[in-house]
């Protein structure tokens, strides 16, 4: 199987290829999107809803949640190439070195078949420290994949974890259809950047990617880079989503945005769960704390970017001194988490409590160091899946199958 790339979404000219088929980008083609929106140039994949987007101003938000993590385009086919036209939005930050283009990840009946980048899109490009952004339009580019075996297969492409994605148009040279119901669970999952994607190499390599793909469950990920804030909306929408299994990831946004104190935490976690349990009062849910994170384990942020001339790092600017007083460092945040489930399952024995350092801890940081200081790489990922895959999906894990 080949995979390569034109610079526009010109038709193309093979003699092997005779008649191409273009499908309507669709929700019945569409998994781990909340919603679509119709543009100008095709339709954008939202992970949060127009109305909770209204909630929220912060410029941040909007980029994260319109990034497609674990979005991907899913159909069966017996097509051996297949185009996909695609508007991206890349980033580049002032000072910093440039972004490597977001990877489109080609699955085969669940297995991996093909990688590929999209040329052109739009650049937008942020001033951290003068705390703006401009975005330079760009053109339409077309990902293309080529060799597939004839046969009827199941297709997936797993889009960009960190480019806003427009899809334009999806060709094949065989018709496409739905993918059967495979009696899969889905479990929705919300975190933070790790979550998000992070340093990952594509986007079937995040962590929660490979934690699904290993357990057999259908992806929904509220991964939110800088964004794991106990937003109540954020809750709205996991309350109203259908799920079969609940994951929340809570502690270094909080940290590192130095968003609130102890006396305000407490009551926000109750709130958040309280509203996931309106609209899922049995469905097993998990509260998982931060992985480990030197930097912010024991003082407080807010958290700062150190550009130097070959990568990004970040340092904690809060005084661990002001930690009596009610500052939130990680160590602080897992004892409060750990002592709030543990209040509340004695009455919610489907709610339980998973310490992130048993996924990636100190152990772990001497064998895969976080390489800005605060994101794993993709081994650090693979860690991070692995573990998650094991003890929370494993035999006696709180998302195992019931027998």
């Amino acid at each position: 199987m080949n995979s390569r790339l034109n610079g526009a979404p010109d038709l193309p000219q093979e003699a092997n290829v005779t008649t191409w088929i273009t499908t309507p980008i669709e929700p019945r083609i569409l998994r781990g999107a909340i919603e679509w929106e119709r543009t100008a140039h095709g339709v954008l994949p939202h992970r949060l809803p127009a109305w909770a987007r209204k909630q929220c101003a912060d410029p941040l938000l909007a980029m994260t949640e319109s990034q497609p993590s674990g979005v991907r385009l899913a159909f069966r086919t017996r097509a051996t190439a297949v185009e996909l036209d695609v508007l991206p939005t890349k980033l580049a930050y002032v000072g910093a070195p440039a972004n490597p283009d977001g990877v489109y990840e080609l699955l085969v009946n669940g297995r991996p078949a093909g990688r590929a980048t999209a040329p052109g899109g739009n650049v937008q490009t942020i001033d951290m420290a003068a705390g703006s952004a401009v975005i330079h339009p760009g053109t339409v580019g077309t990902v293309r994949f080529t060799g597939l075996s004839g046969e009827a297969k199941d297709v997936e492409i797993w889009l960009p974890y960190k480019e806003i994605t427009e899809l334009v148009a999806l060709r094949t040279d065989a018709p496409v259809e739905d993918v059967p119901d495979r009696g899969r669970r889905v479990w929705l999952h919300h975190g933070s950047s790790i979550s998000h994607g992070s340093n990952a190499d594509g986007p079937t390599s995040i962590w929660p990617a490979l934690a699904a793909t290993q357990s057999g469950v259908e992806l929904v990920n509220l991964g939110l880079g800088g964004n794991a804030l106990l937003d109540p909306f954020v809750a709205r929408v996991m309350r109203d989503t259908p799920a079969d299994l609940i994951s929340v990831k809570i502690g270094i946004n909080l940290v590192n945005r130095d968003l609130m104190r102890l006396r305000a935490f407490a009551p926000a976690v109750h709130g958040f769960l309280d509203t996931i349990r309106e609209g899922h009062p049995t469905t097993p849910l998990l509260v998982v704390s931060s992985v480990y994170c030197p930097i912010q384990e024991d003082t407080p942020g807010p958290l700062a970017m150190d550009f130097d001339t070959e990568k990004l790092s970040y340092r904690a600017l809060g005084d661990p001194a002001d930690v009596p007083g009610g500052r939130l460092t990680l160590n602080v945040i897992r004892d409060e988490l750990s002592r709030i489930t543990a209040q509340r399952a004695a009455d919610d024995p489907n709610l339980h409590y998973l310490d992130g350092r048993s996924l990636y801890g100190e152990a772990d940081f001497a064998e895969f160091p976080l390489p800005d200081g605060l994101h794993p790489d993709t081994d650090g990922h693979r860690r991070i899946g692995e573990r998650f895959a094991e003890l929370a999906f494993g035999d006696g894990g709180p998302f195992a199958v019931k027998s």
